[in-house]
């Protein structure tokens, strides 16, 4: 069985709408996909009918943008109750964040000499409720400043480049609570990839298990050398902690993310179902998704 719990449609940062997204999944021989599109549930009814009909498995998502000591940290939350009114609120604080700073963003471009406007950016933003820096680097695509995604973090967005803003997130222990609370399941997005790894450390993780009953870190991601696999492996098991695989898959947003490049392990996907079911029934007046599986 192929299982790849990470992906994004255009419902968020993805290029892919959610159809086309669960089609390419079934063409690229994947037996499970998770949808997990930036702080918002919106693609999930449509993703599970797609799924029901290609006959290929869903399991509903959500990928937390939250900070750490000034840090990009990710936070997974699966079948969850987006509703929850604690969780409800602040991803919407967090849409509203990445929204607001479209114009700062566009404004310190300008300064130092890229063209670009506010509209340009909200053309490339169609069927999202939160716009990101993810579409700024589209519109630079799109206007010939640079030649992909890759090129626009690398030159402007990034942080401590010129054009990076930052926004509103949630504190990793806080989003892990209001993801239980909600009667999900909380995993770390690619603890060791990007900037995370200066503050996700092993001690910080079993904090997070210990202190806030963090479920699972993400080992298998294109973000992680062999040696970091190695090494999250062990932290993962020694804590007692389920270990998931994915693809990160943004359509042509993300070179190198194909989807199914990373899975995730059989038994570990059963974990992460038990402990869905346990969290669910702890939960208090929430109203939980389930995975559908043919």
């Amino acid at each position: 069985m192929r299982i790849d719990l990470h992906t994004h449609s255009n419902r968020s940062d993805g290029t892919d709408p959610v159809d086309d997204l669960i089609t390419h999944a079934q063409q690229a021989g994947l037996d499970v996909i998770a949808l997990t599109d930036h702080d918002t549930a919106d693609g999930w009814v449509e993703g599970r009918l797609a799924a029901e009909r290609l006959g290929i498995g869903f399991v509903p998502g959500i990928e937390i943008s939250c900070k750490l000591n000034g840090i990009s940290v990710h936070l997974l939350g699966y079948l969850l109750d987006p509703s929850s009114p604690q969780l409800a609120d602040e991803l919407r604080t967090v849409r509203e964040g990445r929204t607001d700073r479209i114009p700062a963003i566009v404004a310190r471009l300008n300064s130092i000499g890229v063209a670009l406007t506010v509209d340009e950016v909200l053309a490339q933003a169609t069927g999202t409720p939160s716009v990101g820096r993810p579409h700024v680097a589209d519109a630079l695509v799109a206007n010939g400043t640079v030649v992909n995604r890759t090129e626009a973090f690398d030159r402007f967005l990034a942080d401590g480049r010129a054009g990076h803003v930052s926004h509103y997130a949630i504190e990793p222990g806080h989003a892990i609570d209001l993801v239980r609370a909600a009667g999900g399941v909380p995993v770390i997005a690619h603890p060791w990839g990007r900037s995370s790894h200066k503050v996700m450390t092993e001690d910080m993780i079993a904090q997070l298990v210990s202190e806030h009953g963090l479920a699972g870190i993400e080992v298998e991601h294109q973000d992680h050398s062999p040696q970091s696999r190695a090494a999250l492996t062990r932290i993962a098991d020694d804590l007692g902690i389920i270990r998931t695989g994915s693809s990160d898959h943004h359509g042509a947003g993300k070179i190198d993310h194909d989807l199914g490049v990373n899975t995730t392990d059989p038994e570990q996907f059963e974990r992460l179902l038990e402990v869905a079911k346990s969290n669910a029934a702890a939960a208090d007046g929430v109203q939980v998704p389930e995975a559908w599986l043919p």
